[in-house]
């Protein structure tokens, strides 16, 4: 089984009202082993119907966990983490986010949320764009966003944006953004960092996890060894969500392994 969850939101992101402690005692339930909170700070989010501004206040979002750090330490290790919002325009804002606030966390993940000022979650996005043109266009913005900022461990939820095309549910043919997707792929391997198996595709009704098995083959076939996982879960039931698949997944795309962080290093783990 796969016994740690590095992908959790709480009532510290703006998109949900779970407090820390709630998702700290299912994660205890659940029988995890490590978990690690990663609530949002997406500077100049868009204008959204939910008037959700993904600003997080990173000294009382510190002190909360380190409170339960403390308290549940003999029962679940409890890690340290920030999911931050990159847009290719906030390359030196969020370096000053980093280098202010940095050194608090054990695990940063950096994710794509915005384009052109678009969340691909609003159907503005996709009825603009249209589909094949909309992931193509969001890709492009990943591989922009790459280029601006480094200071993170794991790329989220690689084809975040394919959870929200229009019904019917899509098929995906690596072979229709090939040239940017190995450009994304092979820069997250030159640079040393890992790719993370999100499972909240899966809830959101996809027939795989973000991102496609195909994308996780691909990335082994590069040279690609880095594995994260998370759920992305934002309240406590949807946490460790369809974890059961990932073992199958994990070793139909070539890995045998994934990895946790600790102060922002490494810590490899058995999936078999």
């Amino acid at each position: 089984m796969i016994r740690t969850d590095t992908h959790l939101h709480t009532s510290f992101s703006s998109d949900s009202d779970s407090p820390m402690e709630s998702m700290v005692l299912k994660g205890i339930q659940l029988g995890l082993t490590s978990i690690c909170f990663t609530d949002h700070h997406d500077i100049d989010f868009p204008e959204n119907p939910e008037n959700l501004d993904f600003i997080l206040n990173a000294d009382s979002y510190y002190n909360a966990w380190k409170k339960l750090e403390e308290k549940y330490a003999d029962q679940i290790e409890i890690l340290h983490g920030i999911e931050l919002g990159i847009q290719p325009h906030l390359g030196e804002k969020l370096k000053e986010f980093t280098g202010q606030y940095g050194d608090r966390y054990d695990f940063i993940i950096a994710s794509c949320h915005v384009v052109d000022q678009m969340d691909p979650y609003e159907p503005l996005y996709f009825n603009t764009l249209g589909t094949r043109k909309g992931m193509r266009k969001y890709y492009e913005t990943i591989y922009q966003n790459l280029m601006v900022f480094d200071q993170y461990q794991t790329v989220g939820h690689l084809d975040y944006a394919a959870r929200y095309i229009k019904k019917p549910v899509p098929q995906f043919h690596y072979a229709d953004y090939a040239d940017i997707l190995d450009e994304i792929l092979s820069y997250i391997i030159k640079n040393h960092k890992a790719l993370e198996i999100n499972t909240s595709g899966l809830k959101a009704g996809l027939p795989w996890p973000n991102p496609h098995i195909s994308i996780l083959k691909r990335y082994k076939q590069l040279g690609g060894e880095k594995i994260t996982i998370g759920s992305d879960a934002h309240k406590p039931e949807h946490m460790a969500y369809d974890f059961h698949l990932l073992p199958g997944i994990l070793k139909e795309a070539g890995f045998d392994h994934y990895e946790i962080y600790r102060k922002k290093q490494p810590f490899l783990i058995s999936a078999e």
